[in-house]
C-alpha cells in the first residue's frame, strides 16, 4: 500500500475515533438535558375533578389553583416527581431495604436495618387502619406521581437513565417517609448499646457524659449485657442515615408582641443536608377562599410546615426516650423467656438483592418487644439476644391522618384535636392562630415503663406497659408570657407526672432565642428571620471566662489566646475565633476520654460543659481541668498553624465551616460531584440558634446539618408565609433551580409564598 494511502487510512480511522469520543459525552449530554421539565405542560390526569392550574415563581416555587384537597394531592404527587423523583424513589428503597439494589454493598448497612425493623410490613398495616378520607388523598396523590411516570418513563430524572423507569407509586410508600422520620428522630436505642458497653469500661463514671438530672429505677451496671460488635452493624449518622439524631428551633409570640397586630410563629428543622434538601415549597389555593402554604417534602401529599388561612404551625424534636433496647433470655433455640412462661419467636426470611453481587438472605426473628436486632451481628453466646421497640413502629400510626386535620385546623383547640392523631414520632408542635392564640402540643407515643427509665437495656421480662395519655403530656397553650420557645431543650417541667426520658440536650439555643425575644418589646417577619441567623454560641460564652484565665502560652498559642480575649462568643464566619473555639472544644473531651482509657464515646457538648464549669470534672482531668484545658489549647492552636498557617488573625471560620450539599448518590462519582456539589461558607455551629453541626474526621469542620428550611408566619395576613430552603426547588442538576435559592438562605433572606406568581405554566386536565 503506498505511504500516502496508509497515512490517509489512519488518518480516516483517527478522525472516526476522535468524533465517536466526541459523540459520546455530547449524546449523554444531550439525552441528560432531555430529562428536564419543559416550560409549558399540559397532561391530562385521570381522577381529576377539575382542571388544575400551576405558575411558577422566579425560584420554581408553585403557586397551585385546586378545587379540593384531593385535586391538590394529585398535582402535587405529580409536581414532586415531576421535579424531585429520584429523592423520592431513594427514600422508599431505604425504607424499603432495597438502596443495594442500586447502590451495592456500601448500602448493606442500611438495608439490613430497615429489613430487621420491618419499614415495609408496618406502613402497609398503617394504611389499612387509616380512615377512607385520609386513603383516598394518599391514592390521589399515588395518581399523580404515577402519571407523570406514565409521561416520562425512564426520561423523568437523569438518574433513570441508567436505573430505567421508577417504580409506581403506591400510598404505602408515602407512609414510609413517616416511617424513616420517625426512626431517626425518636431516639435512643444506640446510646443504650453505647452505654452499655461504656459502663464495663467507665462504671457509675460514665453518666458524666450524659450530665443531666437521673431518675431513680436504672438497671444494675454490672448486669448489663456487652453490645459486643453490634454498633458497627446498625446505621450512623452521616454515613449511612440522612438524619442527625438532635434539631430544630421553633417559636411563637402572640399579638401583644407582635409589631404586625397578629400572632408571628417562625420553625426552622434541622436535618441532615443534601442536594437536594428534603423540603420543596408551594402554595395552594381553593375556590372558597381556603389555602396551604409552606414546606412539603416529596413523597408526602401535606403540607409538613407551614400554614393555612387561621393557622400556622411548625415542629421540633422533642427527644422524648421511645426507643427501648431489652434483654430477652433465651427457652431453647426458637422460643425467649417471659414471665409467663417461654413464647417462640415471630420469622420472616428477607431476600436483599445487591447490584454487581449474589443476593444476601437474613432470618428476622421478633419478641413480643420487637425485632432482635443482635442477630445484626450473628449469634450470642451468653444465653440472651437484644431485641428493641420503637413507640414509631407500633400498630395503628395515624400521624397521617392527623397530619391532614392539622392542616384544616382552624384554631388551637382543632390544632390540638390534630396533635392527638399524630401519634409518630414524637415532636414539640408549635402553632399560632388568627386569633392570636400560641401553643405547643406533644405528638408521638411515650411508653409508660414498668422498670428502669429507659437510659440502658432492660430485662424482656419487663415489657412496656402501654403509653402515657395524650392529655397528660406537658403541653402549653396562651402564657402570660406571650411567648412559646422549643430548641429540643427539656419541655416537662420538675416534678411533672409524665416521664418523657433521662436525657436532654443543651439549652443554649432556647436561651439564646428567649433573649433575642427580650430584647424587642414587639417582633416581624424580618425580626424573626434574624433570629434565626443569630451566632452566637452561649456554650462558648459560658467557656470564656476559664479560656481567658489560663497561663499565657507563647508564639501562636499567645495570639489565639490574645484573639479570643477580645471575643464575645460570636461564630462569625469572617472571624478566627470560632475555628480556636471549636479545635478547642473538640479536643477537650478527647484528652479527658483518652486518660481514662475510652478512646471513643457519643460525648456531646454537654460533656464538655461538665469538664469546664463543673467541679467533680476533676477526675477526668487527673484532678485538674485548667491544666488539662491550656494543653488542649495549646495542642488545638497548634494543629491549625499545620494547616493553616502561623497567623491566627488570618484564620477565618466560614470558608472552613461550609454548608455543603450534595447528591445522595452522584457524590460517590469522580468528577461529577464537584460540578454539582453547592458550597456556601456559614458561620455558627452546633450550639448556635444559625445551627451548623460538624460531624467529620479530624481537621475538617464542614456543616453537614442544620436550617434546610427556614419558616416564618405572619397570622395577620393570609399571605403572611415566608420560607426559605437551602437549595433549589429542582432535584435535576442541569436545572436553573437546582441551587438558585442557596445564596438568599445563606443570607438569611425569606420570601414571601403570596398568592401570585405569575402566568400559568403548567394545566392539569382530567
Amino acid at each position: 500500500m503506498p505511504r500516502r494511502r496508509r497515512r490517509s487510512v489512519w488518518g480516516r480511522l483517527l478522525g472516526g475515533l476522535f468524533v465517536a469520543a466526541l459523540a459520546v459525552p455530547l449524546l449523554l449530554a444531550g439525552a441528560v438535558w432531555w430529562t428536564l421539565p419543559a416550560a409549558r405542560e399540559e397532561p391530562r390526569i385521570a381522577g381529576l375533578s377539575a382542571p388544575v392550574a400551576i405558575a411558577f415563581d422566579a425560584a420554581g416555587i408553585p403557586r397551585i389553583t385546586a378545587a379540593n384537597e384531593r385535586d391538590f394531592a394529585m398535582a402535587l404527587g405529580w409536581l414532586h416527581a415531576r421535579d424531585r423523583m429520584f429523592q423520592m424513589d431513594a427514600m422508599r428503597r431505604g425504607a424499603q431495604g432495597r438502596l443495594a439494589e442500586i447502590a451495592g454493598t456500601g448500602a448493606l448497612r442500611l438495608d439490613r436495618f430497615s429489613r430487621l425493623l420491618g419499614l415495609r410490613q408496618r406502613a402497609e398495616a398503617d394504611l389499612a387502619a387509616l380512615d377512607e378520607e385520609t386513603r383516598g388523598l394518599l391514592g390521589a396523590y399515588a395518581a399523580g406521581v404515577n402519571a407523570r411516570i406514565a409521561e416520562r418513563g425512564r426520561w423523568i430524572a437523569p438518574e433513570f437513565l441508567a436505573l430505567g423507569a421508577p417504580e409506581p407509586w403506591e400510598p404505602t410508600h408515602s407512609l414510609l417517609w413517616a416511617k424513616v422520620m420517625g426512626l431517626w428522630l425518636s431516639g435512643n436505642y444506640r446510646a443504650e448499646l453505647e452505654r452499655a458497653g461504656l459502663a464495663r469500661v467507665l462504671g457509675e463514671r460514665m453518666w458524666d457524659l450524659w450530665p443531666q438530672d437521673r431518675t431513680a429505677g436504672r438497671a444494675d451496671l454490672a448486669s448489663l449485657p456487652d453490645p459486643g460488635g453490634l454498633l458497627a452493624r446498625v446505621p450512623v449518622f452521616p454515613v449511612d442515615a440522612p438524619l442527625p439524631p438532635m434539631a430544630s428551633n421553633a417559636w411563637a409570640v402572640g399579638p401583644s408582641r407582635s409589631a404586625t397586630g397578629g400572632a408571628l410563629l417562625a420553625a426552622d428543622p434541622h436535618l441532615g443536608f443534601s442536594a437536594p434538601v428534603l423540603w420543596y415549597l408551594a402554595r395552594v389555593d381553593f375556590p372558597d377562599g381556603r389555602m396551604l402554604a409552606g414546606a412539603t417534602s416529596p413523597g408526602v401529599p401535606l403540607v409538613v410546615i407551614g400554614r393555612n388561612a387561621r393557622l400556622a404551625w411548625g415542629f421540633t424534636t422533642t427527644h422524648s426516650d421511645t426507643q427501648d433496647v431489652f434483654v430477652e433470655r433465651l427457652a431453647g433455640p426458637d422460643a425467649y423467656e417471659t414471665e409467663d412462661g417461654p413464647r417462640p419467636f415471630t420469622t420472616r426470611r428477607e431476600t436483599i438483592r445487591v447490584r454487581g453481587g449474589e443476593p444476601v438472605e437474613m432470618l428476622v426473628r421478633e419478641t413480643r418487644n420487637g425485632p432482635v436486632i443482635s442477630d445484626l451481628d450473628g449469634p450470642r453466646t451468653d444465653g440472651t439476644v437484644l431485641a428493641v421497640r420503637m413507640a414509631n413502629l407500633e400498630p395503628r400510626d395515624t400521624a397521617a391522618q392527623g397530619l391532614l386535620a392539622l392542616t384544616r385546623a382552624a384554631n388551637l383547640a382543632e390544632a390540638r384535636r390534630a396533635a392527638s392523631l399524630i401519634t409518630s414520632p414524637p415532636q414539640n408542635l408549635m402553632v399560632a392562630d388568627a386569633e392570636g392564640g400560641i401553643a405547643l402540643y406533644l405528638t408521638g407515643r411515650t411508653p409508660i415503663r414498668r422498670q428502669g427509665d429507659g437510659s440502658l437495656p432492660t430485662p424482656g421480662t419487663a415489657p412496656w406497659a402501654g403509653f402515657i395519655p395524650f392529655d397528660d403530656l406537658p403541653h402549653v397553650e396562651n402564657p402570660a408570657s406571650a411567648q412559646i420557645v422549643n430548641a429540643n431543650n427539656r419541655v416537662s417541667p420538675e416534678g411533672h407526672p409524665a416521664f418523657l426520658g433521662r436525657d436532654f440536650h443543651g439549652d443554649w439555643r432556647f436561651r439564646r432565642i428567649q433573649e433575642r425575644l427580650r430584647a424587642r418589646p414587639r417582633h416581624d417577619v424580618p425580626g424573626f428571620a434574624a433570629i434565626q441567623m443569630d451566632e452566637v454560641s452561649l456554650l462558648a460564652r459560658e467557656a470564656l471566662p476559664l479560656l481567658r484565665s489560663l497561663p499565657r502560652g507563647s508564639g501562636p498559642v499567645a495570639a489565639a489566646q490574645a484573639l479570643l480575649a477580645d471575643w464575645d462568643g460570636t461564630m462569625a464566619a469572617d472571624a478566627p475565633q470560632p475555628l480556636i473555639w471549636a479545635a478547642f472544644a473538640r479536643r477537650m473531651p478527647l484528652l479527658a476520654l483518652r486518660q481514662a482509657g475510652v478512646t471513643d464515646a457519643p460525648a456531646g457538648p454537654e460533656f464538655l460543659r461538665f469538664l469546664l464549669t463543673d467541679p467533680r470534672a476533676a477526675a477526668w482531668c487527673n484532678g485538674d481541668c485548667r491544666a488539662m484545658a491550656t494543653l488542649a489549647l495549646t495542642e488545638s492552636v497548634q494543629e491549625l498553624v499545620q494547616r493553616h498557617g502561623a497567623d491566627p488573625a488570618a484564620w477565618r471560620w466560614g470558608p472552613l465551616h461550609a454548608a455543603r450539599f450534595e447528591h445522595p448518590l452522584l457524590r460517590f462519582v469522580p468528577g461529577l460531584n464537584r460540578l454539582i456539589r453547592l458550597e456556601a461558607p456559614t458561620g455558627g455551629d452546633g450550639e448556635t440558634v444559625h445551627r451548623g453541626g460538624i460531624r467529620g474526621p479530624a481537621g475538617t469542620w464542614n456543616s453537614v446539618h442544620g436550617a434546610g428550611l427556614r419558616f416564618v408566619a405572619d397570622l395577620s395576613s393570609p399571605d403572611g408565609g415566608h420560607a426559605i430552603i437551602a437549595t433549589g426547588q429542582s432535584g435535576h442538576f442541569m436545572s436553573r433551580h437546582w441551587g438558585d435559592l442557596l445564596a438568599d438562605w445563606q443570607a438569611g433572606r425569606v420570601r414571601r409564598l403570596d398568592r401570585q406568581a405569575g402566568p400559568v405554566a403548567v394545566r392539569l386536565s382530567p
